[in-house]
């Protein structure tokens, strides 16, 4: 069986496009996009990074089967598909929510990379990290890996950690995505002690801030001084979207051939690009963005919103 790290070639360092934006460029700041998106067609964004440390623990051990849980149109179930099936694996994807009677096209790609669904009803799912239910699971499936949601774990932080490389040292503000928090802490963790790290959550509430620093907690990860966590960019909440976020995707696409899904990096940048019009950054800043893919979501999102936006 082959490690992930085999199989799905990815450069060193994945490629930083500095991007110009007519409106941004009457401030004197400059915005890069680090494309995460473009490691690997199918394992790549920063499911990769959170995955492949797993995959390759999951070997070690001696196990032939992983199992996770996500939504209907979740990154990570999709990944977790893709990458187990590039390594050899077999893979279970719990899903929340009653089964449908005709897969959407995330799960229906998982299950084409030889996902076994299995669909768990909304109260049992609240209670998944509980000792019970992973019982039950494994009564029901025999000997697996389990990968939790979202795929955060401290192997998962370990890859994240390397997200951020040394052609990375002159940025001054670190920006990404925050879901289940696994990316951020990695980028906490190795970033340098002059660069700021701004998470921008893609739920809405102020109790990521909270969940954030129980997660860095329990890893021992020092909570940096320069970070701010904003959650008024939601746009009404996880999966949640409004016009205004559709056309800005749009319009980003049209102006630096970079295409961004609704749920994450559209999200982010919406933010980033709003607070660079509104002065929040420093003059001579040079800002990061980290685009961490989430891309095959966008085709469901299409389909079910009848939208147009681009997949590529």
């Amino acid at each position: 069986m082959n490690s992930i790290l085999i199989v799905v070639s990815t450069p060193v360092s994945p490629p930083s496009q500095e991007v110009h934006l007519p409106e941004i460029n009457d401030h004197p700041v400059r915005l890069f996009v680090k494309r995460l998106d473009l490691i690997h067609p199918l394992a790549g964004g920063n499911k990769y990074y959170k995955l492949k440390y797993n995959l390759d623990a999951a070997k070690k051990a001696g196990h032939s089967t992983l199992l996770t849980l996500g939504g209907a149109y979740s990154n990570h179930i999709f990944a977790t598909a893709a990458a187990g099936h590039l390594a050899g694996f077999k893979t279970i994807g719990v899903i929340r929510g009653e089964q449908p009677q005709e897969l959407n096209p995330t799960l229906a790609k998982a299950h084409s990379y030889g996902m076994k669904l299995s669909f768990m009803d909304r109260p049992t799912y609240r209670k998944k990290n509980e000792k019970a239910v992973i019982d039950e699971l494994h009564k029901k499936f025999g000997d697996f890996y389990l990968i939790p949601e979202g795929g955060t774990n401290q192997l998962a932080i370990q890859g994240t950690r390397e997200i951020l490389t040394a052609g990375d040292k002159t940025m001054d503000y670190v920006c990404c995505s925050i879901g289940t928090g696994g990316t951020i802490a990695g980028i906490i963790q190795s970033a340098m002690p002059h660069q700021n790290i701004l998470g921008y959550s893609s739920l809405k509430g102020d109790f990521i801030r909270k969940e954030l620093q129980q997660l860095l907690g329990k890893h021992q990860i020092p909570f940096p001084a320069r970070h701010h966590i904003f959650t008024n960019y939601h746009f009404g909440g996880y999966a949640k979207h409004q016009p205004a976020l559709i056309q800005f995707i749009k319009d980003f696409k049209e102006k630096t051939d970079i295409p961004l899904d609704p749920i994450y990096t559209g999200k982010l940048a919406f933010g980033v690009i709003d607070q660079i019009k509104s002065g929040y950054f420093p003059n001579g800043s040079k800002i990061l963005l980290i685009h961490s893919g989430g891309l095959q979501g966008i085709t469901g999102f299409n389909q079910r919103f009848g939208e147009t936006l681009d997949v590529e």
